[in-house]
């Protein structure tokens, strides 16, 4: 049988995670509350048991959306960083620990990666991969992306290109840059379909840049201005 009135947990993403409200409301208004979209209201199980949310919804599109990454992800990113299918294709070499894997913590991060954020499905709240804005050039308002798909079974279904929209409007319309460039193997045509679609273009090749398997494979060079961008959701979240 169903309570009469229901806890929650809001989560307000104020940018340091600060704003914490428990409510207590009518069942049948609970319904209607729980199907906004704002960061993090969750349904308190009886008995007042503590809920921790991990992910926080900083940049929002149709299927996923961008988080800071949290310390219980770190053992997700060391699975992906040693999926040779994964990390191949995402110019990665070598090995990944849950102790390594926690650098990509707000609190460890390097400064090359201090915008890096959790990809997570929009619907399951599953991390399903990380992008990041590194080597950013303040002066020059530039930076590279990068971006891996860790769950394979997201593969083909539209969320990397939209986790690369999103990630390029916080870049643009959020830090501010003019310009974000990308290095890609040319091998990977699902990602260069992917970065294309998105409104990359090719200026460069780095000729044999990887030898794999004894086989060399060029790396193109891809970049994307603040003006070539489309439309931004920036704007709708300020009016929100």
């Amino acid at each position: 049988m169903l309570p009469d009135t229901v806890h929650f947990l809001e989560v307000t993403d104020g940018g340091q995670y600060t704003d914490v409200r428990i409510h207590r409301l009518p069942l049948w208004r609970a319904r209607v509350w729980l199907t906004d979209c704002s960061v993090g209201r969750f349904l308190l199980p009886h008995g007042w048991k503590e809920m921790v949310m991990t992910h926080f919804r900083r940049v929002c599109g149709e299927k996923c959306y961008l988080s800071p990454p949290d310390e219980s992800d770190a053992n997700r990113i060391n699975a992906w960083d040693n999926d040779l299918e994964v990390l191949l294709g995402a110019s990665m070499d070598g090995i990944s620990t849950p102790a390594s894997a926690r650098y990509r913590t707000p609190d460890q991060l390097p400064k090359m990666l201090d915008h890096m954020m959790m990809i997570v499905d929009l619907e399951t709240d599953t991390p399903i991969g990380w992008c990041a804005l590194f080597y950013r050039v303040p002066a020059n308002r530039r930076a590279m992306l990068g971006i891996i798909i860790g769950e394979k079974s997201y593969w083909g279904r539209g969320y990397g290109e939209e986790a690369v929209r999103l990630t390029l409007d916080y870049g643009f319309n959020v830090l501010n840059l003019n310009s974000v460039e990308l290095g890609v193997y040319a091998f990977n045509l699902r990602a260069i379909r992917c970065y294309e679609k998105v409104g990359f273009r090719r200026i460069g090749v780095h000729r044999q840049a990887r030898i794999l398997a004894g086989v060399p494979h060029d790396t193109i060079s891809m970049d994307i201005l603040a003006s070539e961008f489309g439309e931004s959701a920036i704007p709708e979240a300020i009016k929100q």
